[in-house]
């Protein structure tokens, strides 16, 4: 079986290319693959795909190589441009085109910034001290990061919703990017709990796709920015409330992921759990709709199964998930409700 390959993250991009830029601005010469040192003690070196030293300013730039995660900013060219700042002034940084803004309280950055992340910073600054010491600078810079075509790449992440706008965030905490964990869409749900809670939200909905999404919000008037986009991972939501209660959550999904939850399952991906018939059996009293259900295909096969012998299984689905998720909640102050939907976004259970 062949191992799947790490990546380097925006956040390890950017600190590559400030310290091949800051190093040019003080030698005049591009250092080309240029060396980081991330968190963990790693060392990857990157090469650089472009380079510009005139007027007092560099830019160095390097491409994102993802490794194996389906990372929507594989690929991206991430760039630094670095510039002599004022005496004392350390490092400032700046949003450059395709890198963000913070427009919303909530997130590790005040409104304002540039959604450069806070382990990044570090990781930057700490490179540009560095490489002063090294050839005889004084560490006072503007640091301005871009991402080509980051606003468009944007689209496709959590930002526009957390309030992060014009482009990407520059993110990473280890400078290692794991093929195919669950770190950033689990970061990006803790995230949109700590902005509905900033926006003094009473209300969140923890939801497995775009369809549950639309109904948590036409059920109960919830604004976009109170919609986590939970996918598989329910138990995200749930341990995070835990620590970080919000009084009510509403739990939306299609009939066959949240017979997971009521299963006990915290996280519904089909690679990591399964629908169990048997169990969707178990929760009707009808012997021969039992029957029926443990020779189903899909949960929605068997749903459709208790429709049509008029048995709610919808809402006794939703009986169990919500007991699953009460259960991980341990007693903290989150009143929980579950919608259950068909394909077609339909209501099929309540609790």
């Amino acid at each position: 079986m062949s191992t799947l390959r790490y990546g380097w993250t925006t956040g390890a991009c950017a600190t590559a290319a400030t310290t091949a830029a800051y190093t040019a601005l003080l030698t005049g010469e591009f250092p080309d693959p240029v060396g980081i040192v991330l968190p963990k003690g790693r060392t990857p070196t990157f090469a650089l795909a472009r380079e510009s030293l005139a007027d007092g300013v560099a830019t160095a730039s390097v491409v994102k190589d993802a490794g194996d995660d389906p990372d929507v900013t594989h690929g991206a060219l991430v760039s630094a441009t670095v510039r002599p700042g004022p005496p004392g002034g350390g490092v400032a940084f700046r949003a450059g085109p395709g890198v963000g803004t913070v427009t919303k309280p909530g997130l590790p950055l005040p409104v304002g910034e540039p959604a450069i992340n806070p382990v990044p910073r570090r990781m930057m600054t700490e490179h540009v001290a560095r490489v002063a010491a090294e050839h005889g600078g004084t560490g006072d810079v503007v640091v301005e990061i871009s991402v080509e075509h980051g606003e468009e790449l944007a689209r496709r992440t959590w930002n526009p919703r957390l309030g992060i706008l014009g482009g990407l965030s520059i993110l990473g905490t280890t400078g290692v990017v794991v093929p195919y964990s669950c770190s950033a869409w689990i970061d990006s749900i803790r995230r949109g709990v700590d902005v509905a809670r900033a926006a003094g939200y009473a209300h969140v909905a923890g939801c497995t796709g775009s369809t549950s999404e639309k109904v948590a919000a036409a059920v109960h008037g919830l604004p976009e920015d109170a919609l986590l986009d939970m996918g598989d991972f329910a138990g995200a939501v749930l341990k995070y409330l835990r620590r970080h209660p919000v009084p009510r959550l509403t739990v939306a999904g299609g009939i066959g992921k949240l017979s997971k939850l009521a299963h006990g399952h915290l996280d519904l991906h089909s690679g990591r759990s399964q629908v169990d018939l048997g169990f969707v059996a178990s929760l009707v009293d009808d012997p021969a709709l039992a029957d029926a259900i443990r020779g189903a295909n899909t949960a929605l096969g068997a749903l459709h199964l208790a429709q049509a012998a008029g048995v709610p299984l919808g809402d006794l689905v939703a009986v169990r998930a919500k007991a699953t998720a009460d259960e991980v909640l341990r007693g903290a102050p989150v009143t929980v409700d579950v919608i259950v939907i068909d394909r077609a976004g339909t209501v099929v259970g309540r609790a």
